[in-house]
């Protein structure tokens, strides 16, 4: 039990220190890079935070982009606690926001009902879409890498058919449909977005789902060792499907609060990349929920103020894009737990748990 302990607060310290790390290397060489067009870093990442904080457009737009950021961010966290990698959350998501603008222009109703209305079928698509590639995990072994990126590519076809045929908005060469009505539109509370609290609360209610349920129990027990949790009575197929289950709905929630909040309408392009932004995300946070919290909110910083940049010092704003992809290929390699004096021996895929750890 001593020696558990020290390993545990070290896997910890690792977990935290290695996307801090990450960034670090991933921000040096974006400055390198920035310098070399004839410009000072630090003001353009100066230019880049301030935009995205300091004034009241930009922090309310800061916060927008934060709310579909952790959802995706959790829509791909809960799979990767059962072993499993969803890459869907991007079809997951846009599904989601195609529905609820659907029932938010074609039902005329009191916001009451058309509110929750809307944000159900947003989570009712998106949790179907993911229930898709769950079950052809659990019934037929299909990889879920595979199945949700051909998901992904069905979802854009599928939304990209309809606001361009069946739910075109009238007389525009835009293909989007109608605005949604005023009664399914989300207000703001001052500069926070209504959906921003939701989305932080929804991560505390994850993170809790999985350390204190028996739920979050057997999800955990699966992602460390099937033959274990098959040997202590988990239905494994029906874990696999839940948590694709519960991972689209959350992704399909981020789209419907964006339609709702924030573009009131489903267009062409609808918010592309907020979805693969939960990969990032997800992979920054280590799996943990509450860390997906601070990686969106970092990665919506660096969206929204990527504009600023390029307007202040002439940067290309896809230095964003590229400082993502550095972090992300940082946290998905070893190199960093290496480079940590990670152990090349790995601990036992599950290690014994006592009456009290197991959930009530």
């Amino acid at each position: 039990m001593s020696q558990q302990r020290p390993t545990s607060t070290l896997a910890r310290f690792q977990s935290f220190l290695v996307p801090v790390l990450a960034l670090v290397v991933a921000f040096t060489i974006g400055g390198i890079l920035i310098s070399l067009q004839g410009v000072n870093p630090f003001l353009a990442y100066k230019s880049l935070f301030s935009s995205a904080w300091f004034t009241s457009d930009g922090l309310l737009r800061t916060l927008q982009k934060t709310t579909p950021l952790i959802l995706t961010g959790l829509a791909v966290a809960i799979p990767l606690k059962i072993g499993l990698f969803n890459i869907g959350a991007q079809g997951q998501l846009i599904l989601g926001g195609l529905m609820t603008a659907w029932i938010g222009y074609s039902l005329n109703l009191p916001g009451i009902l058309l509110i929750p209305l809307s944000i159900l079928g947003g989570i009712f698509f998106g949790a179907l879409w993911a229930w898709v590639a769950g079950i052809l995990k659990a019934k037929r072994n299909v990889h879920e890498v595979i199945s949700t990126i051909m998901l992904n590519s069905i979802a854009a076809g599928l939304v990209d058919f309809f606001i361009s045929g069946p739910m075109k908005e009238p007389d525009q060469s835009i293909p989007r449909t109608p605005q949604i009505h005023s009664g399914a539109m989300l207000p703001n509370l001052g500069f926070i977005p209504i959906g921003f609290p939701v989305a932080i609360a929804l991560a505390i209610a994850v993170w809790w789902m999985l350390k204190r349920t028996v739920l979050g129990f057997q999800f955990i027990t699966v992602g460390e060792n099937s033959h274990a949790a098959r040997y202590a009575g988990i239905d494994i197929a029906k874990t696999i499907m839940l948590g694709m289950v519960l991972a689209g709905g959350l992704a399909g929630l981020g789209g419907a609060i964006e339609t709702m909040g924030v573009t009131h309408r489903y267009e062409s392009g609808f918010n592309a990349g907020l979805g693969f932004d939960g990969i990032t995300i997800a992979l920054l946070a280590r799996g943990n929920p509450l860390g997906t919290i601070p990686a969106a909110i970092l990665v919506a910083t660096l969206r929204a103020g990527a504009a600023s940049l390029q307007f202040d010092t002439g940067i290309q704003p896809e230095v964003v894009d590229m400082l993502l992809a550095i972090t992300l290929l940082l946290v998905s390699i070893p190199i960093l737990s290496g480079l940590l004096g990670k152990k090349s021996s790995e601990p036992p895929a599950v290690t014994p748990v006592s009456k009290e750890e197991v959930p009530a």
